[in-house]
């Protein structure tokens, strides 16, 4: 449902700011309110009329914002499109019979910018002259335990919405009656080091944020922080739900094109989390670099070879023990998805 509707969700954002990004000098944006007191001041509003701060058609009870850029602008439709697809997902979910969710990653190219938008753990990278650029990041319970934590305390005023089962700090394992009253080493959402603390009741409650790399979970259930949909999901044998906590707003990160003269063999690379669990930047630029040299460089095909090559080698080979790598590691047991885009060359392709 995502794939068939995110996109539209976020032309619809855009298409709302068409007059505006083609005003290259826009005015700037008004509240209808004061900050402090509610209500502007007249001498000041007269002032700013005087000096062409203010549109003509401006309510008289209007203040003067920060200006906006046109790139802030775009970064908030897109993550409002995000939040548009995700309750787009629960009006309809009985309806459709969607039960579950997805992460999404998004790369939108805009008046000579790609502005690329992850929810979940897939991730994107720019190859420009053999140089690696990230364009995201995976988000899960590890990499965003410091803005988990935090976010999700509310739960510290409203208990109930945790079950009064987890506990927000963080231990290297999971804590065990005989071990109360004992010294262990642990850390909250405003550390980054760890300290020592002396167990209490309370730990023995199961960490919001347990275990490592991909098996990190949060709340024991899932394995990423950021998502579309799964507003049904809860956590096992409880009526905690897991969507409170689960955010379907992405990270966008903006890369200008105009700053920078690309050749046919400059790429975006976007990949779900079954390429980079077996395949690291380096190894999947070098594979970039290998397909797209074996073919003439005004061949379209190139690219789409690149992202198939791609796909093959972070699955692997069906042995008798599974599929393996060309060293014999395991191969992605996840599915994968790759799309390889070109940033210029012949026929300026982006």
């Amino acid at each position: 449902m995502a794939s068939k509707r995110l996109h539209l969700h976020i032309c619809e954002q855009l298409r709302e700011l068409v007059e505006i990004l083609q005003d290259p000098s826009p005015p700037p944006i008004c509240l209808p309110h004061d900050t402090q007191t509610g209500s502007a001041d007249p001498n000041q509003m007269s002032n700013a009329e005087d000096h062409g701060e203010v549109p003509n058609d401006a309510a008289p009870r209007f203040h003067l914002e920060k200006a906006v850029s046109h790139e802030s602008l775009v970064i908030g439709a897109i993550e409002n499109a995000f939040k548009h697809m995700d309750e787009q997902i629960e009006r309809e979910r009985a309806s459709q019979h969607l039960p579950g969710g997805c992460c999404a990653l998004a790369a939108i190219y805009l008046m000579g910018k790609f502005y690329v938008a992850n929810a979940g753990d897939s991730r994107a990278i720019i190859i420009r002259n053999g140089e690696i650029i990230p364009m995201s990041r995976e988000f899960t319970p590890e990499t965003e335990r410091q803005r988990l934590q935090p976010g999700l305390f509310p739960a510290l005023l409203r208990p109930e919405l945790l079950g009064k089962e987890f506990t927000h700090l963080e231990f290297p394992r999971r804590i065990q009656p005989k071990e109360l009253g004992k010294k262990m080493l642990y850390r909250d959402q405003n550390m980054n080091g760890w300290a020592y603390k002396k167990i209490e009741e309370d730990d023995l409650k199961f960490p919001l944020i347990f275990g490592e790399g991909k098996k990190a979970r949060m709340m024991a259930t899932i394995g990423v922080t950021r998502g579309l949909g799964d507003h049904d999901l809860k956590v096992f044998s409880s009526n905690i739900h897991i969507k409170p906590f689960l955010s379907c707003f992405p990270e966008v990160r903006v890369y200008d094109l105009t700053q920078y003269e690309h050749c046919p063999d400059d790429v975006l690379v976007l990949g779900t989390d079954g390429l980079w669990d077996v395949t690291n930047d380096k190894e999947v630029a070098g594979v970039v670099m290998e397909v797209l040299t074996s073919y003439e460089p005004n061949d379209p095909c190139r690219y789409t070879m690149v992202a198939q090559e791609l796909v093959v080698r972070s699955r692997g080979v069906l042995k008798e023990h599974g599929w393996r790598l060309a060293n014999d590691k395991l191969g992605s047991g996840d599915d994968i998805s790759v799309f390889v885009i070109p940033l210029g060359g012949p026929g300026n392709y982006a």
